[in-house]
């Protein structure tokens, strides 16, 4: 909730004031991937460097973009921003790292977006069904 809310704001400055606002999604920003929905959702070290460049030198034009900044991983379920809004193209894939992750990698990471988060025991005892 509180992304969606900064990310509003930031299109309420862009749409009032013509500021240029770059909100950028980050997945899961670790030196290598460490476990199995890390293969979706990995965002390595020189692809951040990558991402942030191309924040920071968007063209003013570039009035209000949103973005996953995830890296070029084959199992990723987030739509990579296209160049025109933001001038990177990621090169890392989590892939190359798949036979150092213990667990199951053939869970399919879709069901977990929150990861581990977003299972029951982490729900409010009074949401629960």
């Amino acid at each position: 909730m509180s992304k969606v809310a900064v990310e509003a704001l930031g299109q309420l400055y862009a749409d009032k004031f013509g500021l240029s606002v770059i909100c950028l999604r980050i997945g899961s920003f670790e030196p290598r991937p460490t476990e199995p929905r890390h293969l979706a959702t990995w965002l390595s070290p020189r692809d951040a460097v990558g991402y942030i460049r191309a924040a920071l030198t968007a063209p003013a034009s570039a009035r209000f973009v949103t973005a996953y900044a995830v890296s070029a991983n084959t199992r990723r379920f987030w739509k990579l921003p296209d160049v025109t809004e933001l001038a990177y193209v990621p090169v890392d894939n989590a892939e190359a790292h798949a036979a150092d992750i213990p667990g199951d990698l053939a869970v399919d990471p879709t069901g977990v977006q929150a990861g581990r988060y977003a299972e029951p025991q982490f729900t409010l005892t009074h949401l629960r069904p």
